[in-house]
Parts: C-alpha cells; structure tokens; sequence
C-alpha cells in the first residue's frame, strides 16, 4: 500500500472520528420545558443576584440555549421586563426558575448542554388558557376569551423549537411548572377552576406527554395557589410516580417556606426565587440518581445471570 492511500485513509478516519465526536456532543443536548403563569415567567429581581452567583451564571450560560416565549434564542440569561413591568415591581432585570436550575445543573454536569423551552404569562389560569380542552366558556369563566391558547401555544413553540436539531441530537428530559394562583381565585371565579384543577392538571400532563410522544416525561410542580388547588396538585404527584411536587408551607420557620416581596409587589424575593430554582434541581437530580442506580443494578443483575448461565 503506498504512502498516498495509506494518507488518504487516515484522513477519511479523521474525518469519521470528528463527524462521531460531534454528533456525541449534539446527542448530549438535554430538553427542559417550563411553564406557567407569573412566578415561571419570573418577577425576582435580578439586581438582587449577589456577584458570586453572577459569576457562576456567566460560566455555564452558553452551554444553555434559551428559548423563552418565543423570543430569539439566547444564553441563559435574566429578563428585562416589559415596561409595565419594571415600574409596577421596581424592577429593571427579572428571573424565573431557570436561572438556579441551570446554574446547578450545568455545573452538575459540564460536559453536557441543555435547551430550555419555556412559555409563561402572568395570571394565566389552567382552567382557561392551559386547558388542553380549552372551550369559550371554560375561557369566559375566567376572563380569558381573548387571551392566547397557551397550552396549544407551549406545543407549537416547543416543536417548532426542537424543529432546528434532528431528533436523535436531543432528549426531553423534564418539564417544570409553577401555576395554580389563578385557579385558587374562588371569590373571583367561583369554585370550578378550584375543584377541576386536580383533573385538569393530571390531563395536562398526559397530554403533553402524548403529544411530544414522552410517554413517562418526569413532570415537576412547585407548590403554589391554596385549597382545592393544591388538593388536586397533590394527588395527581402522588398517583404519578414520574410526578413531583415541591412542598411549600405558609410557616416561616417551615424549611419549605417561601419569602415574597410585600404588597402591593407581591411574588417571590429573589433569594426564595433562588430556592425554587435549586430546588427544582434536586428533584430532577433525585430522578437521574435513581434512573441511574436501576441501570447499575440492573447490569450487575445482567452480568450475575450470565455468569450462572456459564
């Protein structure tokens, strides 16, 4: 064989080994979907981000691609509200979960990138917009006729998104969803939204699951609202076991305590905004640490069979 082939053949081994070491690192991407109304949509104040946690942001932003209620994608980054919004809570830069979740995600795992899809808007009710059996009536219920469709919306937007990778480049991994104060309006809504929420949330979720075809996508809520609304949120996580629900008490000496700014501002400081964040990652960490110790035993359990087959 002369030098010439043997040249040639080196270089189209090269050339295989880059192409595999990239499609590696594509297959990496990991899918989050968020969803909610006001406290997903984010309304800590971002200036209130102590520089270390800055810093730590900065760090791993560009390994999250962010897609937020269909805006170009971006690093991981804070919001800059609406107008409206920065005078109504005083606020020139605002964060959700995303912020804390992906720091301590991407920091658990550096080799890996992530696509976070998410689609909120404040004072959103599942009764109404987030029904995937959304009608005019269950809409005009709840003042949201001429509001968008936002569970059809969140679909569109999510494969529309993941329409720019090639199916085998991505995994959906999770969805996060912070929602239910609307619902638990009963003095203004009355008692439906209340009392169906448990039910419209567990077809929320089989639904999104259906229609993305994730048949046991893990589905993480925070605890918010009161009453039937969290009764139903409740027992729909604990029927579900690939749903989990973040407690949140009304103590403030609960660890599971959530400080919020005071009237007339209201929603979560940025340090309780912080917890949900890192508290979201635990739970999805608990989910890979037992996927992954099933996988383990599940090989040592392989690898016991063969040998008494030997």
């Amino acid at each position: 064989m002369n030098k010439t082939i043997i040249i040639l053949l080196l270089g189209f081994c090269l050339i295989i080994c880059q192409t595999n070491t990239s499609r590696a690192q594509l297959k990496e991407k990991k899918v989050f979907l968020l969803a909610g109304q006001s406290n997903m949509d984010g309304r800590a104040n971002g200036d209130k981000i102590n520089p270390e946690d800055l810093e730590r942001l900065a760090k791993i932003s560009d390994r999250i691609h962010f897609y937020y209620n269909r805006k170009p994608v971006a690093p991981l980054k804070l919001t800059t509200p609406k107008e409206y919004h920065q005078k109504k809570f005083n606020i020139t830069h605002s964060f959700g979960p995303e912020i804390f979740f992906g720091i301590q995600l991407a920091e658990r795992f550096p080799d890996e990138e992530f696509i976070f899809i998410k689609r909120a808007k404040g004072g959103t009710s599942l009764y109404g917009c987030w029904n995937p059996e959304w009608t005019e009536e269950k809409a005009a219920l709840v003042n949201e006729v001429h509001q968008p469709k936002l569970f059809y919306d969140f679909i569109d937007f999510t494969n529309n998104t993941l329409t720019n990778y090639q199916p085998d480049q991505y995994q959906i991994c999770a969805m996060l969803w912070v929602q239910g104060e609307t619902d638990s309006a009963v003095k203004k809504w009355g008692e439906k939204p209340a009392n169906t929420y448990g039910a419209n949330l567990k077809n929320l979720i089989k639904t999104t699951r259906d229609t993305l075809n994730v048949p046991n996508l893990p589905f993480i809520i925070f605890q918010v609202g009161n009453g039937k609304v969290v009764d139903g949120m409740k027992k729909v996580a604990y029927s579900d076991d690939n749903t989990f629900i973040i407690p949140q008490s009304n103590n403030p000496h609960s660890e599971d305590f959530y400080e919020k700014n005071p009237p007339p501002v209201g929603h979560y400081t940025a340090k309780s905004m912080k917890k949900i964040g890192i508290e979201f990652f635990k739970v999805y960490e608990s989910i890979v640490n037992e996927d992954t110790n099933a996988m383990e035993i599940a090989e040592v359990q392989d690898k016991n069979s063969e040998r008494n087959h030997n």
